[in-house]
């Protein structure tokens, strides 16, 4: 696969898992907040950045043990729960392509295999990340991609070959 030629699949958190972790998020409880006044936050459900006085929840997410119970892989430790932020009731979700708007600094660019281990981590400021995204799906071993912050390492979105 030629970096150039990829065509990917960008996924935000999907609408079923969003209604599950609204409910009760991937640490056993869930986290509202509202923002008011610094808008802002990038949100999972959707990939956009939160506007002044949207409602918003900030609950624990398990990205990598959703993924594994979709494939029936067993991640072992390289399980990871974190928070992200989200509209706190259903929204339009996320349009598709790449969201360009949605990264506001480096993030980390991290491959992972069938059996859902780590493989490899590229940094990249918003501009690199859907080169660096290519380059990790161009290995035939990498089985997903997930963006991350870099300062925090909370989970932004997956990427996946499309098809």
């Amino acid at each position: 696969m030629n970096t150039t030629d990829t065509t990917f699949d960008v996924r935000a958190i999907p609408a079923g898992t969003l209604a599950e972790l609204r409910r009760l998020d991937d640490s056993g409880r869930c986290h509202p907040v509202t923002v008011t006044e610094d808008a802002g936050a990038p949100l999972r459900c959707c990939l956009t950045r939160a506007r002044a006085g949207e409602r918003i929840t900030l609950l624990s997410y398990a990205p990598l043990r959703r993924w594994a119970e979709e494939t029936g892989c067993d991640p072992g430790p390289y399980l990871e729960t974190g928070p992200v932020y989200v509209h706190a009731d259903p929204c339009e979700g996320f349009a598709g392509g790449w969201p360009d708007a949605f990264h506001g600094g480096q993030r980390v660019v991290r491959a992972y295999s069938a059996d859902g281990r780590i493989l490899a981590g590229l940094v990249g400021e918003p501009a690199e990340l859907p080169g660096l995204a290519a380059e990790l799906l161009d290995d035939p071993e990498t089985a997903v991609v997930h963006v991350r912050a870099v300062g925090f390492g909370c989970f932004m979105h997956e990427v996946r070959r499309a098809g």
